[in-house]
């Protein structure tokens, strides 16, 4: 995408001598920029030494077209016949179909579309800035679907001392997305996101993962985490993998680092490199700053195995006491990272006189990262005055140890290095819907036709029934005690779909006159829920990341306890036993006050099974087994529940 990044000619469609003006910024852009550059205007005109030209009189590379809506098309025709590669819209006010129309026309001349609807594009080696406003330059790369939160990223990003390398503001989306600029980072140190669309979310994830796995971090701000997805109505899946838990676990897979704030974004890339664990080891200047960093390490999930190192004033006094303790620490052994928690960082800021002895012992500590091999991390409140970062924490920076303004920042970071990416699964390929026999599935009959799709999985023993003499024979086949239910509804008990404890005819006969109409109805062997624990298992295409897949509490407690792990699909058993372990009811299914574990083997190949259908049968919009009841002797699945792609 050179065109876009490094052109060797810019053409700016809409420009204007007017100050203020979207025009006149875009022009001044271009033309420090040092490339040739035509401004195209049909009104005559100049801006400083350059003449305003009714259509490019030279052949382009980008061109940038700032004009109204109605004129958007014919310019972007004129900038194609003119030789440019890449377009850049600027222009708003076109709608979806106008938008795909002109996106449509610029690949089939083999050209890039960015937006439109877009802020522009910027590269701080190439000195191209063709946007509104300015950018500080810098060694991040940064993609932005809102132009204006872009402009508030570059202000937080000076504030804190960093920068961008790249920016490209997505617009609506219409040609180039995400997926395709992420490989054009240009040798970024990290890559920040801010993005409100996932279509085709599964290959924005595997290209982010190649990227992870090369070194380079990649923080992700996400709109919507509020939104509930319309799957979420329907099914208990729905629900509890609903949009923002799939990308979360989307997210976890590929190893992005997932962040609630614009400040948190900025501050995620400061780069941590991958810890081997997740054992803290903290250093403060005094007590508050040691214990609340304790505090917030521990609440992220990190290990604090010694109590923090209180200097109590002994680095105002001598501060080499910041270098020593940092090296002792890493010398126990115990500890994969140090924390220095503090004002470090900020004497140099306050007193001149202070300013080479500071600089000395961040030499120190960054000279003891290196030799030791435990990372050092350091939060400075002082280093970061309205002037700039001070020359201690530009030497820190300088030598690969992050320094941020808010200890919060830093332990989020510690965490994130702290977990592994789990992986972005590969997905497998479906069989055809008819042959698999799930287009032709009522709702009705979900309950046995999930038997036939999940081979791998055992069910409790269940016969198809019609009417109360049909239901008795098939108890008195499948022994007392049964249950009776209507099928074809996901929340069959909440109706009186479901009748527990049946132990003669009679009582079934009863029961049958009490149950609501359904299209069929089913006679189930009773197991002990007491015996075991209740889990769900399910699994469902979401529209933009694919097949996933969820575990969770089962049974009548899956609202309440929200208790749930979500994972892209297909998962094999290794990483189901992850997803298990994820649960708050994990010790329970490890054995808990005496109860027996359960078999969570048999729970495992459960999820995977499931996980496999929902991957490999075409035509399968959501499987749900719920409850699967998990005892010591295995896992039996007592209901099923299915969707067809409508």
């Amino acid at each position: 995408m050179n065109p876009l990044f490094a052109p060797d000619s810019i053409a700016v469609f809409g420009a204007s001598d007017r100050p203020g003006s979207w025009g006149r910024h875009l022009a001044e852009g271009a033309l420090r920029s040092g490339v040739d550059v035509q401004l195209v205007n049909p009104r005559p005109g100049r801006l400083h030494t350059v003449a305003f030209t009714p259509a490019p009189e030279r052949p382009i590379d980008l061109a940038v077209i700032a004009v109204p809506a109605v004129g958007f098309a014919a310019a972007v025709d004129v900038a194609l016949a003119a030789g440019a590669r890449s377009v850049v819209g600027i222009t708003a006010g076109l709608s979806r179909s106008e938008s795909h129309q002109v996106a449509q026309l610029v690949r089939d001349q083999g050209a890039t579309l960015l937006g439109p609807n877009c802020l522009g594009v910027y590269d701080s080696r190439s000195g191209l800035s063709l946007l509104w406003g300015e950018l500080p330059p810098g060694d991040v790369t940064l993609f932005s679907q809102s132009g204006n939160l872009a402009l508030e990223l570059g202000v937080i990003a000076r504030r804190s001392g960093l920068g961008f390398r790249r920016f490209a503001s997505l617009g609506d989306c219409a040609g180039l997305r995400t997926a395709d600029l992420l490989p054009e980072h240009g040798g970024a140190r990290a890559i920040a996101l801010y993005l409100e669309d996932f279509t085709d979310g599964r290959t924005l994830i595997d290209r982010a993962a190649t990227i992870v796995d090369s070194g380079i971090p990649v923080a992700l701000l996400a709109a919507g985490r509020s939104a509930v997805g319309a799957a979420a109505a329907s099914t208990h899946t729905g629900a509890l993998a609903g949009d923002h838990a799939v990308l979360a676990a989307a997210c976890r897979d590929a190893g992005i680092r997932l962040v609630r704030t614009p400040t948190e974004l900025i501050e995620a890339c400061r780069v941590v490199p991958r810890l081997r664990g997740n054992r803290v080891g903290i250093v403060g200047d005094g007590g508050g700053h040691g214990i609340l960093a304790a505090d917030l390490a521990i609440a992220a999930g990190l290990a604090v195995p010694r109590p923090p190192v209180d200097l109590a004033g002994a680095g105002e006094r001598d501060m080499s006491a910041y270098s020593r303790a940092a090296g002792d620490l890493a010398a126990t052994g115990d500890v994969d990272c140090v924390l220095l928690t503090g004002y470090f960082g900020g004497y140099s800021a306050d007193d001149p006189a202070m300013a080479e002895t500071e600089l000395a012992v961040a030499g120190e500590i960054s000279d003891g990262a290196a030799d030791g091999g435990v990372p050092v991390v350091v939060h400075s409140f002082a280093g970061f005055p309205p002037s700039g970062p001070s020359a201690s924490v530009r030497r820190l920076a300088a030598a690969g140890i992050p320094v941020w303004p808010a200890v919060e920042h830093a332990i989020g970071a510690l965490a994130h290095a702290a977990t592994p990416a789990r992986g972005v699964p590969p997905l497998v390929s479906a069989v055809d819907a008819a042959s698999s026999g799930v287009d032709a599935v009522p709702p009705g009959d979900w309950y046995f036709a999930g038997r036939a799709l999940l081979p791998e999985v055992a069910f409790a023993d269940a016969e198809p029934v019609r009417d109360a003499a049909e239901a008795v024979a098939a108890a008195e086949r499948i022994g007392y005690p049964v249950v009776l239910k209507a099928l074809g509804r996901a929340h069959k008990s909440d109706d009186g779909g479901v009748v527990l404890g049946l132990r003669t005819a009679a009582a079934v006969t009863a029961a049958f006159g009490r149950l609501p109409a359904s299209s069929a109805y089913a006679v189930e062997r009773q197991h002990d829920l007491a015996e075991g624990i209740e889990l769900l298992v399910g699994a469902r295409i979401d529209a933009c990341f694919g097949p996933v897949v969820v575990v969770g509490a089962g049974g009548l407690l899956t609202e309440v306890l929200q208790d749930s792990a979500v994972a892209l699909a297909p998962v094999d058993a290794y990483r189901a036993g992850d997803m298990l372990r994820e649960l708050r009811l994990f010790p329970l299914l490890a054995g808990h006050r005496g109860r027996p574990a359960v078999d969570v083997t048999g729970v495992t190949s459960v999820i995977e099974a499931v996980s496999q259908a929902i991957c490999r049968t075409a035509g399968l919009a959501a499987l749900e087994l719920n409850p699967v009841l998990v005892t010591s002797s295995g896992a039996v699945a007592l209901d099923c529940h299915g969707e067809n792609v409508s």
